[in-house]
């Protein structure tokens, strides 16, 4: 499934946001269930935690692609957020720009109701998800389509403005 994105983003110029709106995905991850036991990363040995999407994010953003993940999140925040929060740093490391958004924060925005991916405000990729967080279908969905894009990144670009930067985000 994440391989309409590794694709899309191999293509992509200067821009790749992506929205983030569900307080917990694939519960049944493996490496969710070892941190749930307490495993953690070590974020002074790249070695032990760097993997395969981190080089996609490398390589995109030497390109000079800009990359934003948006994380809009219920507060307190669930475990499985709190595992995302805690693994963020990876992401950071390897290019991205990150900013959270509380929902209390979020009055008067009109967000999209799938999360999903705009590469260059052309393309959009939306993903299906279950309310078990599960992929559905498909799972992905690549739609080459300006005017939706349009939208999506209109609706980003006004949460974004909101969200606090990741160094900055303190989970409740």
């Amino acid at each position: 499934m994440a391989t309409a994105v590794r694709e899309q983003l191999a293509r992509a110029r200067y821009s790749a946001m992506h929205l983030e709106m569900r307080d917990s995905y694939m519960l049944d991850d493996p490496e969710f269930i070892r941190w749930r036991q307490g495993h953690r990363e070590e974020p002074d040995d790249p070695a032990s935690w760097w993997r395969p999407w981190l080089d996609v994010v490398r390589e995109a953003t030497k390109r000079g692609v800009v990359m934003r993940r948006l994380r809009v999140v219920s507060e307190p925040i669930s475990d499985y957020i709190r595992y995302e929060y805690d693994l963020t740093f990876t992401n950071v490391a390897a290019g991205e720009i990150v900013r959270w958004l509380p929902r209390s924060n979020g009055s008067g925005l009109l967000l999209p109701i799938q999360d999903g991916w705009v590469m260059d405000e052309r393309t959009v990729i939306l993903h299906h998800f279950g309310g078990d967080g599960q992929w559905t279908g498909t799972g992905m969905e690549t739609l080459h389509d300006p005017a939706l894009a349009e939208q999506y990144a209109s609706a980003y670009e006004a949460a974004w403005e909101r969200a606090v930067p990741h160094a900055e985000y303190r989970p409740v």
